[in-house]
């Protein structure tokens, strides 16, 4: 396989991934607005709390989501030609979305951990 050949494949991938992370986030936002101004506005949900914490925690999962998958399209991008600048803006990146992702997840979790005790 010649490596201009390679080159097209991996940032072929790369685009994709790219663009399903991005078709993830922009869904689950859609669907968090959706949700928020149908509990808000339309229906007058009874208890608006609980259902905005619920909101949260569906769109914190979908941006937990996004930023593995742009994670994984980072690191396969860095697949065909690793330079060091390469590495390390790879390196630079993958730790500010792990940073991000640790931190939503920790919210999501503790969220669930407040639902499940019944708001204690």
């Amino acid at each position: 396989m010649s490596m201009a050949l390679l080159d097209w494949v991996v940032h072929a991938i790369y685009v994709i991934f790219s663009v399903l992370g991005a078709l993830v986030v922009i869904w689950g936002v859609l669907e968090a607005m959706t949700r928020f101004l149908r509990a808000k506005i339309w229906t007058q949900v009874p208890d608006q709390i609980r259902e905005s914490e619920a909101v949260r925690q569906q769109l914190g999962a979908h941006l937990l989501l996004g930023l593995e998958i742009f994670i994984a399209a980072d690191i396969i991008s860095s697949v065909v030609s690793p330079s060091w600048d390469k590495v390390g803006i790879l390196a630079a990146i993958v730790g500010i979305r792990t940073v991000l992702s640790f931190f939503l997840r920790r919210e999501v979790r503790q969220t669930n951990k407040t639902n499940s005790d019944g708001g204690a």
